[in-house]
């Protein structure tokens, strides 16, 4: 064996025993609270209770341009027990949104109050933050459809669906909703639109012939421990769908009190 070979060889070995570099992923910290609906009584964070979900999200990354990568993809499961009842509830659909807007929607379709959410877009060369609103509107057949709306420094104007699935009650979850993101150029040629908070609450109800109709209840039990909810967040690695990175983040919600 000649030097060079001995040392090609010793490269290679070094190469095969040291531990692989994964990618770096985002930081999510996430939280789901049941709060009441407004002008129902006795309505939030009561067992067998109709109720509103706030949702928060936080991401922390700098991976994508000294940012989170933009998302594609969020699905959250809802815990065994949670009563679903889209039934009955006026909707909006995603051809109505794409062509005006939420100005055509309904009044009745909106899922709950105007949300929040806080991203990056590249304006002059330099990535900086942009505040959106989400307005939530109930989906025909189900499911939601979700109109983003931010207009400084940038316009934008995203429109995510999300549908529901029933799941088997595996790991303590009953419902699954899964969102699909779209990538959206902050200015053409420029990397994607991306995400550090998002706040929303959906939930609704309406009265028919004397009865309450909650399109969400609270479970009638809760488990030991608490609830437990799971949301799993899907990124383009370099803004590329080819390349998703999902990270799981998990939260239990204490047993409210009796």
């Amino acid at each position: 064996m000649t030097r060079r070979t001995g040392i090609c060889l010793a490269v290679l070995v070094a190469a095969l025993t040291l531990p692989s570099l994964a990618s770096a992923l985002p930081t999510v910290k996430f939280k789901v609270i049941p709060v009441p609906i407004p002008g129902f009584p006795h309505t939030g964070y009561i067992l067998g209770a109709g109720t509103a979900l706030k949702t928060e999200y936080e991401i922390e990354g700098n991976e994508y341009d000294g940012s989170p990568p933009p998302i594609i993809a969020i699905k959250f499961y809802l815990p065994n027990g949670t009563q679903l009842h889209p039934s009955g509830f006026p909707t909006c659909s995603k051809p109505l949104l794409e062509q005006f807007g939420p100005v055509k929607c309904p009044k009745s379709s909106a899922a709950g109050p105007v949300g929040r959410a806080l991203g990056y877009v590249t304006f002059g060369g330099e990535r900086v933050e942009e505040a959106v609103e989400i307005s939530s509107f109930y989906a025909p057949g189900g499911g939601f459809e979700f109109f983003s709306d931010g207009h400084s420094p940038v316009s934008l104007e995203i429109l995510s669906g999300g549908r529901f699935k029933r799941l088997s009650g595996a790991g303590g979850f009953s419902q699954e909703l899964e969102v699909e993101v779209p990538l959206v150029e902050s200015v053409p040629g420029a990397p994607y639109a991306s995400v550090k908070t998002i706040d929303v609450v959906a939930g609704s109800a309406y009265r028919s012939h004397g009865k309450t109709i909650y399109y969400g209840r609270v479970p009638a039990r809760c488990p030991a421990g608490g609830f437990p909810v799971r949301s799993e967040v899907t990124f383009a690695e370099n803004g590329e769908i080819s390349r998703p990175e999902t990270v799981s983040v998990a939260y239990t919600a204490p047993c409210p009190r009796k």
